[in-house]
């Protein structure tokens, strides 16, 4: 398969942002004197989307349809007040997305992160960087790992979406890949373990950024 563009998920791929997300669910949750949970949980709270974790942190007891509403716009008043206190790029992004764009690779972001944030942390981490497109969790827009993100990104580079491949530390990023026919690319750094991504797809899991940017250089130099 030729890869002609690279698309990325942001949070535990691009960005640790685990502790901030952890401390601002905690601090909705503690708003309505319900229960916290210690940030390692939230390696595997995260990933499908604001409302898809709040129902995760939620008590059994507590019933997600009567909750979920109230405990996500706390949540989400929270991240705003601290999404970037402790939130940072993993250790060799920066030469990864500097090698890309010095080889003219088209770039762009899919994340199930509310689109606001989304663009919020983008910008702010990764401005530097010639991003084409970044589309965060949009109403109307089916979440990952529905192929409707992938598809719509295709479109907007002008390419085949046989020619993407999506870059991810969970499963929900194998599936997303999969489903639309890209390429499905794991990541070990991230939130969740290697069988994860290997059960859900991964073509290939990278150790490092200086190996998915060793695996991508041999891809740019056999076409070009």
């Amino acid at each position: 398969m030729r890869i002609h563009a690279i698309c990325f998920d942001l949070d535990g791929t691009l960005l640790d942002t685990l502790v901030d997300i952890g401390n601002a669910a905690n601090a909705a949750l503690l708003r309505f004197d319900l229960p916290t949970h210690p940030l390692e949980c939230y390696r595997y709270f995260v990933g499908e989307g604001a409302s898809c974790l709040m129902e995760k942190v939620l008590p059994q007891t507590c019933v997600a349809e009567e909750w979920n509403d109230r405990l996500l716009e706390a949540f989400e008043e929270e991240y705003a007040l601290g999404w970037r206190k402790q939130t940072c790029l993993y250790t060799g992004i920066v030469d990864l997305l500097d090698e890309l764009t010095q080889a003219a690779w088209p770039l762009a972001i899919l994340s199930n992160k509310p689109d606001t944030f989304t663009q919020q942390c983008v910008q702010h981490f990764l401005g530097a960087w010639p991003f084409q497109i970044v589309r965060g969790q949009q109403a109307g827009t089916p979440r990952k790992p529905d192929p409707t993100g992938m598809q719509l990104i295709a479109q907007e580079l002008s390419l085949p979406v046989e020619t993407l491949c999506l870059v991810g530390d969970t499963g929900i990023d194998m599936q997303t890949a999969t489903n639309a026919g890209s390429y499905p690319i794991g990541v070990s750094w991230g939130f969740r373990k290697v069988k994860e991504l290997q059960e859900h797809g991964a073509r290939l899991v990278a150790d490092s950024p200086v190996e998915l940017a060793a695996w991508l250089r041999k891809q740019h130099a056999e076409f070009n």
